[in-house]
């Protein structure tokens, strides 16, 4: 009888579990990706509070929402959020009152297509550097070089196929904004 092969490595290793939500993302409507983003943003800006308890500083409110990229529409909005998660001006906002306003605003801002609008364009102008024309193969390898990221041109070259249905040609914002639908960024 022939000896058994081995397998591969990276066929032998177990996968990672897939992340599980908690009962407050459940309860958020939030999934384990968006919570691990709402924790990274909190644990950046909070400190421990007067009991011990980490908390968020009414005036670190506004910088945490801004680092989630949901920042307040304006002054009213925020003292509304503050009104909302702080009435009784502690300075003391807890990670499940924090949790719940981060939903809120992360689920406007994917149910709001003039905010996915602004932040495809956003997206698209860090690739052309704010100039009207289409994403080419020199702008991913300026991208993946600045990220310091070692792509092969064939990997890029395949990425603008995808985006382009096949084609080598540059890829629009239409194009542009499919992919990050497909790649779940866009709801």
């Amino acid at each position: 009888m022939p000896p058994k092969r081995k397998q591969p490595a990276a066929a032998a290793a177990p996968k990672p579990p897939a992340k599980r939500r908690s009962k407050l993302a459940k309860e958020n409507d939030v999934s384990a990706e968006e919570e691990a983003e709402i924790q990274e943003a909190f644990t950046l800006f909070a400190a421990p509070d007067d009991d011990g308890e980490i908390a968020l500083s009414r005036n670190d409110l506004r910088r945490c929402l801004i680092a989630l990229n949901t920042p307040p529409a304006n002054q009213a909005e925020l003292d509304e959020i503050l009104e909302t998660v702080d009435p009784d001006n502690a300075d003391h906002i807890s990670y499940e009152h924090f949790l719940a306003i981060a939903a809120l605003k992360l689920h406007a801002r994917h149910d709001d297509p003039a905010a996915q609008d602004e932040e495809v364009a956003k997206a698209y102008k860090l690739f052309t550097k704010n100039e009207d024309r289409e994403i080419t193969l020199h702008d991913l390898r300026r991208v993946a070089r600045e990220l310091r990221e070692e792509v092969p041109d064939n990997v890029l070259k395949d990425m603008i196929r995808e985006a382009t249905g096949g084609g080598l040609g540059g890829v629009g914002r239409e194009e542009f904004e499919g992919v990050m639908k497909r790649a779940g960024v866009l709801g």
